[in-house]
């Protein structure tokens, strides 16, 4: 069982070019949705009174949500943000913690005995405290974000301690070791506990460290670009949802999680909010991949 364990929020996304209100998005809600394309997954997270029944629903035909609280007094997590002309700088203009800010997690008696696990983006403190509900998972992966680095720098590092591979992205590695070199951030987190690291470099794709050797994956050349937001939670769902298909890990199986990363974070940005990724299904992610391939065979 792949079990997800992040927010679930109302999201308000502002471009030059259009603007949606609280629209169903979140860390775990990405990453578990991208996950339900590979394997059942289960969601862990809080929601509010004031959360829709249509995106409850959403949820419900995709996921088991035996995990899911929702509170009868207080609201969902509302984060607003803003992205500038050409979508790759984003701006927060307001973050209503709510639920999450209080939010004592626990999980199913059905989730202890999950395999793999995914701590999406969320307070370290936190996903250390769900981590210990689990009786001893085959993976654990986790994601982090600057907020958490600026704020709880060595809560974050006593999570990546706990894991075994991490997905983050550049300009956040290296605000975490105040190093400039990505290819040095890399040995450095893999140096803290994991197995393996990601480091993802948005329309530059990615760079995958695993046996002391680098494997650097361009990005799937996407000619739509709508909404950035829930790329990297997709990517890292993608990611742990292909390697929970596989008994063992090594550089091959690795390299195609990072492609089936890519390729669902390609999918999340061509509409707003978890629209793009909702509605595809397995024929649309295997074009996609042998596209892929195709793209990038010499």
């Amino acid at each position: 069982m792949l079990t997800v364990f992040g927010t679930i929020a109302l999201d308000t996304t502002r471009t030059p070019f259009h603007t949606v209100e609280r629209m169903l998005g979140g860390t775990a809600t990405f990453a578990s949705i991208s996950a339900s394309k590979y394997v059942p997954t289960s969601i862990v997270a809080i929601v509010g009174n004031d959360f829709p029944a249509s995106f409850l629903e959403i949820l419900r035909r995709r996921l088991d949500i035996r995990g899911l609280t929702i509170s009868q007094t207080e609201k969902t997590f509302h984060y607003d943000s803003s992205f500038d002309h050409d979508l790759s700088k984003r701006t927060t203009n307001k973050t209503e913690l709510n639920v999450i800010s209080n939010y004592q997690s626990t999980i199913p008696d059905e989730y202890v005995d999950s395999e793999y696990v995914y701590l999406a983006n969320n307070d370290p403190v936190q996903n250390m405290r769900v981590l210990a509900l689990f009786s001893g998972p085959k993976m654990i992966i986790c994601d982090t974000m600057d907020f958490w680095i600026m704020n709880k720098r060595d809560e974050v590092m006593r999570m990546i301690n706990k894991v075994d591979g991490i997905i983050i992205n550049e300009s956040e590695v290296k605000l975490l070791f105040k190093e400039s070199n990505i290819f040095n951030c890399a040995r450095l987190l893999v140096s803290k506990g994991p197995a393996f690291a990601v480091i993802n470099k948005a329309e530059n794709g990615s760079l995958l460290f695993y046996n002391n050797e680098f494997y650097p994956l361009p990005a799937y050349p996407t000619e739509i670009i709508k909404d950035p937001t829930g790329a990297g939670d997709s990517f890292g769902g993608a990611f742990i949802g292909f390697l929970s298909q596989n008994e063992n890990v090594d550089s091959k199986i690795l390299k195609n999680a990072v492609l089936h990363g890519n390729i669902m974070g390609s999918f999340a940005i061509e509409e707003y909010g978890v629209e793009k990724i909702v509605s595809i299904n397995a024929d649309d992610i295997k074009k996609r991949h042998e596209k892929y391939k195709e793209i990038f065979s010499f």
